[in-house]
């Protein structure tokens, strides 16, 4: 059996590229903060941040007007990053 490979690319228009750039910066946010978080907490106190406690604690992040921004990203993307 001859295995077959498809390339496809994309052209997205400038609203698409805006979204893209801010998904991909908060993820990349998100997934620092957090890392930096556990490795803090595992300094500390020798204990683990389970993903149940940064889900919670991101919910009240977004919350905030600080960290309103990530209200405009899809929240799918920024759970996979923690």
């Amino acid at each position: 059996m001859a295995n077959r490979a498809y390339k496809f690319r994309m052209y997205p228009n400038d609203e698409q590229k805006i979204l893209f750039a801010k998904t991909f910066g908060c993820v990349r946010m998100v997934y620092n903060h957090w890392l930096d978080r556990k490795i803090r907490q595992y300094e500390e106190n020798k204990t683990n941040v389970t993903y149940t406690i940064c889900a919670k604690e991101m919910a009240a992040m977004k919350k905030t007007e600080e960290y309103g921004f990530l209200k405009e990203v899809d929240s799918i993307a920024l759970q996979q990053s923690l």
